[in-house]
């Protein structure tokens, strides 16, 4: 099971931290505050943003940037970019940070970067990297890799950042193709998932790892936590992972679990002496549950996980789900159920408002099936659906794969994959022009 491009997002490491903002009102207003052209400032934003202290957004693009033979897919050229938005009085110029080659730097950045505790930025692009690694159909099996504004002087008004690739995957029991970000630990060590790689052969290629990069005198070794076999732990994760205090790893996978099902997985990985313990909190069915977990996890305030569907669910188009901590056990319980095209639920995380509200966005779905932004409210012992916005596939956009994140000004922002500007390819199945996607803003009044 593949997707062209595929979410992630860099989460939260403890539950003091789980992406909590003001409470909003129901007034929104929604803007674009970028077009993407798929020239130099990128194109099919597919991974969403991380913002600072000051408001910037920072964000990845599959596509664009520096035109490189090796990287043109589906009339798509260019290996992709790293990207900062900077708000000037009422406008949002881009500046390209990185520009990525396909070479040994990597190529196709699909997942958020992130903050790491030095300030700079981290992340990882699914292709590029070793030359050797053939497992992909780009070359490379993709890097983990770091960016820092330039140290030497620049005269230039937007001077591009340095990477330094930390680690580059070989396609074997390392892991293969990243698409998830990147998370620290409380003493810096990094962690991360790769879909593909790993002991286990699955569909061709391995079955996905969980791994960890341990710095070291300059350098950056590799180790890993977990290869999935495909069996009943589940398979080919997506997401990004989240850690708790107590430094357990929770994760999901969207495929294998439950034999003939392959609906996917929620599972716990638990350091035990000089190794890890996977133990599989919930097994999908892929009836009124959901299936095709592809998002990542957030806690809630009491523990409880939170996390969201691709596919299945009461109305076919995936489920918000919470798992509680009951008895030595979790226990599963739907928050929604969503509506719409089937393959059309959530693919990025959810996050909290400080009352206790989910905000998120889907895949397809909404009023025109190109996906929606919405607002997921407790309400009488259940939820209510607010949609923030309902993508056209016209100028706002289609396909907000890579979530919301709330801006320190209270409002929304994210970005949406396709739409807008034509010529960023087409997606798996359609003959019908991909467009470059946008950055959006919703102004929750």
């Amino acid at each position: 099971m593949r997707r062209i491009w595929v979410t992630a997002s860099a989460l939260t490491l403890t539950l003091a931290l789980i992406h909590i903002m003001p409470t909003v009102g129901a007034a929104q207003t929604f803007s674009v505050i970028h077009t993407f052209s798929g020239g130099g400032d990128g194109g099919v934003p597919d991974a969403g943003l991380i913002v600072d202290g000051a408001g910037n957004l920072y964000g990845a693009t599959a596509v664009g940037g520096r035109s490189e033979p090796s990287c043109n897919y589906a009339g798509a050229s260019g290996c992709g970019i790293i990207f900062k938005l900077a708000k000037k009085n009422s406008t949002w110029p881009l500046t390209p940070l990185y520009s990525f080659t396909g070479g040994s730097d990597g190529a196709g950045p699909l997942a958020r970067v992130t903050f790491g505790p030095d300030g700079r930025l981290y992340g990882t692009a699914r292709n590029g990297g070793d030359p050797g690694c053939t497992s992909s159909d780009t070359p490379g099996c993709g890097v983990v890799f770091r960016l820092q504004p330039a140290v030497t002087f620049c005269r230039s008004v937007s001077c591009p950042w340095t990477e330094t690739v930390l680690y580059s995957f070989t396609g074997g029991s390392d892991g293969a193709q990243p698409e998830s970000a990147v998370v620290f630990d409380q003493s810096g060590n990094i962690y991360g998932t790769t879909p593909d790689g790993g002991l286990t052969n699955c569909f061709g290629s391995g079955c996905g790892v969980v791994y960890e990069l341990i710095p070291s005198q300059g350098n950056w070794t590799e180790s890993v936590l977990y290869s999935f076999t495909g069996g009943t732990d589940g398979g080919e994760p997506f997401s990004e992972v989240l850690l708790d205090r107590s430094g357990n790893i929770y994760g999901t996978t969207p495929g294998f679990g439950i034999p003939n099902c392959f609906c996917g997985t929620v599972f716990e990985l638990s350091p035990t002496g000089s190794g890890w313990t996977l133990s599989t909190l919930y097994s999908f069915t892929g009836m009124t549950d959901g299936s095709d977990p592809e998002a990542g996890l957030i806690f809630d305030s009491s523990g409880s996980l939170y996390g969201s569907t691709w596919v299945g669910g009461t109305n076919t188009g995936g489920v918000a789900f919470k798992l509680t901590p009951s008895n030595g056990g979790w226990q599963y319980g739907a928050v929604y159920g969503f509506s719409g095209t089937n393959r059309g639920g959530p693919l990025s995380h959810l996050i909290f408002d400080s009352a206790g509200n989910l905000y998120g966005t889907t895949y397809g779905d909404g009023a025109y099936g190109y996906g929606a932004a919405f607002k997921l409210t407790p309400s009488n012992g259940g939820w209510s659906y607010t949609s923030l916005h309902d993508f056209t596939n016209g100028s706002d956009g289609a396909f907000p794969w890579g979530g919301l994140v709330f801006g320190p000004d209270g409002n929304l922002y994210g970005t949406a994959a396709g739409g807008a500007i034509p010529g960023c390819g087409a997606p798996v199945g359609s003959s019908s022009t991909f467009g470059c996607g946008v950055v959006y803003e919703i102004s929750l009044n």
